[in-house]
């Protein structure tokens, strides 16, 4: 399907927006340059901090790249929950030798300045996540000549993507790791969704507009079912969690298939939001007890994490990972491109053919 988004890069492949640090400039412009299409990630960073790297990002390749923000989040914690929950971390503090964050240092950040970025200085491809922007701010965007996407986790979340007037909509099932697109977070979010290839198959029969899957895909192989199933790209996030070019600490990136962490989960502990990483000791002791307050707990756990990295603590950290971490391979971004090229292609191949190698 050729839309304003896939005429941007030659192959159906998304390099997710990892914030916290992870899609530094060096990897966006590794998948860019392989043919995929490389984004960076501003949720956490101030408009000039977006800025800085957009220009850095800029003088490492001259392809089509994004640039992802996250939808400012209505106050909704319950009075006292945060207080609650400090005390009891109060415990890591004490053992990282560190003092909890201010759960209310980041309320603000900076949505507004960073939309006049990039307005001013317009990029390839904007993506949000945790809600839907408004029309005007899609339509400024679209007069900049920026393709604008938005994340659903829901068929209907997809539905008021469309008619908020966004280019495309990214399908993020619930195998995804790091945060949860849900566009209203509530409790009863905890450990439900959708699987990938039932959510871009719901969501393709009701938008119009590109979809983009997103959700545990690790290989070329899969890439393939998804755009079977009607999707124009996927977005692969822990895949290029490992490569070289990515920021993630050298723990984070070993976690991944280290056989002490089996399994992922969605969790609260760290951020307050529904996320999916690798069960290690804080997200057990923690988890069931955190409030749905983002981004205050995020603020508030931040020194913790911080330095249970700096003390080379895995089980302190906020290992984000996708259900298919365990086939994460070491190999340079813009390698890892080419491999999941040739492997869309020998799937493809396979699908287009009967059993005895015939075209179907």
């Amino acid at each position: 399907m050729s839309s304003a988004l896939t005429d941007l890069f030659p192959l159906p492949i998304v390099q997710a927006p990892m914030a916290g640090g992870v899609s530094v400039p060096q990897l966006a412009a590794a998948v860019s340059e392989a043919g995929g299409l490389g984004f960076l990630a501003a949720g956490y960073k101030t408009a000039d901090g977006m800025y800085q790297e957009i220009k850095q990002l800029r003088g490492l390749t001259g392809r089509p790249f994004g640039v992802n923000v996250f939808v400012p989040q209505p106050e909704h914690a319950e009075s006292g929950a945060v207080e609650v929950y400090a005390h009891q971390l109060a415990g890591e503090a004490a053992w990282y030798e560190t003092e909890l964050g201010d759960p209310d240092s980041g309320r603000d950040d900076g949505y507004d300045a960073k939309l006049a970025v990039l307005l001013d200085n317009p990029v390839a491809a904007v993506s949000f996540h945790f809600g839907v922007p408004t029309p005007e701010v899609l339509d400024a965007l679209r007069r900049a000549g920026t393709v604008t996407l938005v994340t659903a986790t829901t068929a209907e979340e997809a539905l008021a993507v469309q008619r908020a007037g966004a280019d495309a909509v990214i399908a993020q099932g619930v195998e995804a790791g790091g945060h949860q697109g849900t566009h209203r977070d509530v409790p009863e979010n905890d450990g439900s969704g959708i699987g990938l290839l039932s959510l871009v198959t719901q969501v393709r029969e009701t938008v119009g507009i590109p979809v983009v899957a997103a959700g545990g895909i690790m290989r070329g192989a899969q890439i393939a079912a998804v755009l079977a199933a009607g999707a124009s790209a996927a977005q692969l996030g822990t895949a290029f969690l490992a490569t070289p070019e990515s920021g993630a600490a050298a723990l984070h990136k070993q976690a991944l298939t280290d056989p002490l962490f089996t399994r992922t989960a969605l969790t609260r502990a760290f951020s307050g939001r529904p996320a999916r990483g690798l069960v290690n000791r804080f997200m057990r002791e923690h988890g069931p007890y955190a409030p749905a307050a983002y981004p205050e707990v995020h603020h508030l756990t931040s020194p913790l994490r911080k330095a249970a990295t700096r003390s080379g603590d895995a089980q302190g950290m906020a290992l984000w990972a996708g259900q298919g971490h365990r086939m994460a391979r070491e190999l340079p971004a813009g390698q890892l491109v080419e491999t999941l090229a040739a492997e869309l292609a020998a799937a493809s191949t396979a699908l287009s053919t009967g059993p005895e190698g015939e075209k179907r």
